[in-house]
């Protein structure tokens, strides 16, 4: 049984993605649906034993995720860029999970550590619908004013953020309580994070220089020292915390910023991994969706992710103010902050998986978010992109 959801899970999953991408529609949207399909709720042709692993595939698809945005995330783009780059990596998100927070307490009535951690849930950007085309942007020479790669900035850096802070209020929601201590000891989780990852990006540096390796066995490696990465937090875990997720990502920065090109070539054969992950991670994620939960918090669901998405467009125009931007560029903007779809995948079901009473509310308004913004997003950037952007006569490849 395990065999054959296995072969019905990449065959469907990737049949279905292909069929949408060729309609210019996200394919993860359809692979979710392939998942409801599959899951207990319709034909249940889904092994038990999948379904136990789920949580455990999702996370090494978030550590994928992130290994990709720390391979692509510059630090010198970042400076060259400017002010409102930086103010795109916590600002919005930090105006979503707020208003998320507060509305969901009053309109799901979940608690207000509960409804913060769904808006730490949906206060991510989807790397896979927003870096692709930005990408894409930025090779076609839609450069002038730097839109593509402060959106790109941001939108990798937004994803960090908010994954440190769903995991610290999944704490206070597992424990019951605040804990004063945990959050005083956060800054001390986040530098310890960054500097396990400085240091084993160096080695990866070091072992890069002084090897000709293969590229599968390079990202053999590095795939290999995210997971002891994880594996170390669980270890170190009842004498101190660190942030192996945040080490991960600082990894792959800091390969990219002393071996740009060997970067490339990694993230290149991360993507083929992805590939793998994306159909299993949206599968499952559709698998695990409950039907009398969605309906239960549909209406107000909506309304929650509504009223996130108005502040956060609202935290968006703030980190424009003074850029000298149009007002179509700035809304360019607002639009490119829309979509919500890998990390929303990765972290919406930890909450019900570690059995919390809000993980069926917190999937449920997830899922919903995937579904409403991602093809509603995808589709204002593409329709707006090269329509509002200033296109470079030369493009100019220092940004590439």
């Amino acid at each position: 049984m395990v065999y054959l959801s296995l072969g019905l899970i990449l065959i469907t999953g990737w049949l279905i993605g292909f069929l949408l991408e060729k309609l210019r529609l996200p394919g993860f949207v359809g692979m979710m649906v392939i998942g409801v399909l599959l899951g207990p709720t319709v034909l249940n042709w889904i092994s038990p034993e999948i379904l136990e692993i789920s949580s455990i595939l999702r996370q090494i698809a978030l550590v994928i995720v992130l290994t990709r945005s720390g391979l692509n995330l510059d630090l010198r783009e970042l400076k060259k860029v400017g002010r409102s780059a930086i103010l795109m990596c916590f600002v919005p998100a930090t105006f979503e999970i707020v208003a998320v927070g507060i509305s969901a307490h009053y309109l799901l009535d979940l608690s207000w550590f509960e409804g913060f951690l769904l808006g730490c849930v949906l206060g991510a950007v989807s790397p896979a619908v927003v870096s692709t085309r930005m990408i894409k942007l930025i090779d076609a020479g839609y450069t002038r004013k730097s839109i593509p790669q402060i959106v790109l900035a941001g939108a990798s850096a937004d994803d960090i953020y908010t994954i440190i802070l769903f995991y610290s209020f999944l704490g206070i929601v597992e424990n019951g309580k605040f804990d004063a201590l945990s959050v005083g000891l956060m800054p001390i989780t986040i530098l310890c994070g960054i500097a396990l990852g400085i240091v084993m990006g160096f080695l990866l540096v070091i072992f890069y220089k002084e090897t000709n390796f293969s590229l599968p066995i390079n990202v053999l490696i590095f795939f290999g020292l995210s997971l002891l990465l994880l594996g170390m937090e669980e270890l170190l875990q009842q004498y101190f915390d660190i942030s192996s997720l945040l080490a991960v990502m600082v990894m792959g920065m800091i390969v990219l910023f002393k071996l740009p090109e060997k970067a490339k070539e990694l993230s290149n054969g991360f993507n083929g991994i992805w590939k793998f992950f994306e159909i299993i991670l949206f599968v499952l994620v559709g698998a695990a969706v409950n039907f009398d939960t969605v309906l239960e918090s549909g209406g107000f669901g909506i309304l929650v992710l509504l009223i996130g998405l108005f502040f956060r467009s609202i935290g968006v125009c703030l980190c424009m103010i003074k850029t000298g931007m149009t007002f179509k560029e700035k809304l360019f903007c607002v639009f490119a902050f829309i979509p919500k779809a890998t990390v929303q995948a990765s972290i919406g079901g930890i909450a019900l998986s570690m059995g919390l009473e809000c993980g069926g509310i917190v999937l449920a308004v997830a899922v919903l978010s995937i579904f409403i913004t991602a093809p509603i997003g995808g589709f204002l950037i593409d329709f707006t992109g090269k329509r509002w952007l200033g296109r470079m006569e030369i493009p100019d490849r220092q940004l590439e």
